[in-house]
């Protein structure tokens, strides 16, 4: 089958044939590049015309060759800073190490070094030590499931899938209908946002516990106000309700330069406090998202409102408390 590869790779396969120094011809080029002879001819008047290549034709030997053995085609126009960008997304796909896109992802990062000319090369061994990227843990997902999913979310079909419940009971929620809107990666898990035809509102499914997923012949429209600012733009967590909370936490002075260096929400403001501290105010539909990142700061965190937030944060506290005393 006919593959697309682009003039410029294909200009560097005829030239490392030519150098090779065992006289190609527009027949036995064609035939591993897999595209005409005529291609090839047009490829060699280009690389003689435009590029001046001193390529020339040997009738004794039947093929191509450079008269000048020590041409080679001019380099690719790719900056010291390129180069640097591709080693760098090299490095970061280690945190992708676990799920179906790390060996796709890695195969067009080697495509592109493979395209390049050999007067370039890219080495990122020396960033291994240099520059480090410590990802969280990863759930693994199957990739026919992920697969599946990306090809309803690209052509708008309905998914009959099976969702197992986290938990110590980890049942079977059996098979439903959905209407994929997108795929999310939060911290270290894949999820699936989608209209449940069998609750008959928005769910969130962690991609790693669909055990079935197929496609449907049935089609869908994306609702115009399900928008990724509308469900994710909070960027506090991926579980969407449609109830929204104004929060306020209060941080300690010693907290509250790590709350200041950061943009924890787009819509939040921050009040100064006389004592070094400060309190952080945003509105927000993740609750328990938030409820686990105020947790995350100890002492350092109280939460000033909303009363159902208050209540979620004293109920962990005190179940964590009962996990000390003795028995």
């Amino acid at each position: 089958m006919l593959k697309f590869k682009p003039q410029f790779k294909r200009l560097l396969f005829i030239d490392r044939k030519l150098r090779d120094g065992k006289y190609p011809n527009c027949i036995t080029l064609a035939r591993e590049w897999e595209v005409s002879g005529k291609t090839i001819q047009r490829d060699l008047d280009y690389m003689r015309d435009e590029l001046s290549a001193p390529v020339a034709y040997d009738p004794l030997r039947h093929g191509y060759y450079y008269s000048e053995p020590n041409f080679s085609l001019p380099a690719m126009n790719i900056s010291e800073s390129d180069l640097f960008t591709i080693c760098v997304v090299r490095t970061l796909l280690i945190q992708y190490k676990n799920t179906p896109l790390y060996e796709k992802l890695s195969s067009v990062l080697n495509k592109i070094a493979e395209s390049l000319p050999d007067q370039t090369s890219i080495n990122p061994s020396w960033m291994t030590d240099r520059i480090l990227v410590f990802p969280e843990p990863v759930t693994k997902v199957r990739s026919v499931i992920w697969d599946t999913l990306a090809k309803a979310i690209r052509d708008n079909r309905q998914v009959t899938l099976t969702h197992e419940a986290p938990g110590p009971s980890a049942k079977s929620e059996g098979e439903r209908t959905v209407d994929p809107y997108y795929l999310v990666s939060y911290k270290g898990e894949w999820y699936l946002n989608a209209y449940c035809h069998l609750r008959k509102a928005l769910r969130t499914f962690g991609v790693s516990r669909i055990s079935k997923a197929k496609i449907m012949d049935e089609t869908f429209t994306m609702p115009s106000d399900m928008t990724v600012l509308k469900i994710f733009g909070d960027q506090f967590g991926i579980i969407w309700k449609p109830e929204f909370y104004t929060v306020r936490i209060q941080f300690t002075p010693v907290v509250a330069p790590y709350i200041r260096e950061r943009q924890w929400h787009p819509a939040q403001s921050i009040k100064e406090r006389r004592d070094g501290g400060l309190i952080l105010e945003f509105k927000t539909n993740h609750i328990n998202e938030v409820k686990d990142w105020v947790l995350s700061w100890g002492g350092g965190a109280k939460i000033l409102e909303p009363a159902i937030l208050i209540e979620k944060i004293t109920k962990d506290l005190r179940a964590a408390l009962d996990n000390y005393k003795a028995t």
